[in-house]
């Protein structure tokens, strides 16, 4: 018997989904899960919620029904997250310019942590500098004109077969944005073509989460708000980000393992060359040198 358990797990550790896990476990995904998702909630999300107030009425309404969309909110939830938050006239004359500038330099502090998730993901060694703040702010630029457009193109196409093409298109812009994501925090060091599937993962994992959000999320907001008020509004929000950051890593780690894998769709996804870095990029650093467990996962060995 253990010898049928111990060929059983040799064929199982050689499943790119195996490897996939145990480089979930290598980044410690559930730590670093709960610091993108809280670090999206106090920063990302309060930037589209002040961005929205100083843009125009179209694309502010743009920019909320892409957000609704995202978070599956609807009927009476969308309602209540709708008075949850300020007017726009409020939203303006409390923040102010200068208030709208802090409010975008706060916001890098998420990208700081989701440029983190890819670097452990592909164990690119650290660079020091003033680079992360600048792609930090440009990411949250591309982010906010994403949402916007997708925002706008499911208000404009309505439902029926409008929403299918929608849906279509979603999951097209999303996976660029995410390749793009990608390619631009890991600083260029990674080669493009070997990022694709991350994008493709990532938008189709989020996708998928989206669509059950639908299911799940109008009733977690309407009963938190019966017994916690407003903040039971945000706890259902924290509750959302808190599985969007896990499809995130589900992307990032699942993006290394198949472009380093040695078979097939390795090479596929190489495109018939053997590394998957940039001329002049540092080489990676070096796997664990001890088996991982699941309690590795619950464990941070990094300031965040």
């Amino acid at each position: 018997m253990r010898q049928r358990i111990a060929a059983l797990r040799t064929q199982v550790e050689r499943l790119l989904l195996w490897r996939v896990w145990e480089r979930m476990l290598e980044i410690e995904f559930v730590d670093r899960s709960v610091a993108l998702a809280g670090k999206a909630f106090v920063s990302f999300f309060p930037l589209v919620i002040v961005v929205a107030a100083f843009v125009p009425e179209r694309i502010r309404t743009s920019i909320l029904t892409g957000v609704t969309a995202r978070l599956g909110i609807r009927g009476d939830a969308l309602t209540l997250a709708r008075e949850a938050f300020a007017s726009s006239d409020d939203i303006r004359k409390a923040t102010g310019l200068l208030g709208l500038l802090l409010t975008i330099l706060f916001a890098t502090s998420f990208t700081t942590a989701l440029q983190r998730v890819y670097l452990r993901a592909w164990r690119r060694p650290p660079r020091a500098g003033a680079g992360a703040y600048w792609r930090g702010v440009a990411w949250l630029l591309v982010a906010l004109v994403c949402l916007a457009l997708l925002g706008g193109l499911r208000g404009a196409l309505g439902g029926g077969l409008g929403f299918g093409l929608f849906a279509i298109v979603a999951v097209a812009v999303t996976a660029g944005q995410w390749w793009f994501t990608s390619w631009f925090l890991l600083r260029g060091e990674v080669r493009a073509r070997v990022l694709v599937p991350t994008g493709v993962i990532t938008s189709i994992v989020t996708a998928a989460y989206a669509a059950s959000a639908t299911v799940w999320m109008p009733g977690v907001v309407t009963r938190n708000e019966a017994q916690f008020g407003f903040f039971g509004v945000a706890l259902a929000l924290v509750t959302w980000f808190s599985g969007a950051a896990i499809c995130v890593l589900i992307g990032a780690c699942a993006g290394p393992v198949l472009a380093e894998d040695t078979g097939r769709v390795g090479t596929l996804i190489r495109g018939g060359e053997s590394g998957t870095l940039t001329a002049g990029a540092p080489p990676p650093l070096p796997p664990p040198a001890r088996e991982l467990s699941l309690r590795d996962a619950f464990h941070s060995t990094e300031d965040l």
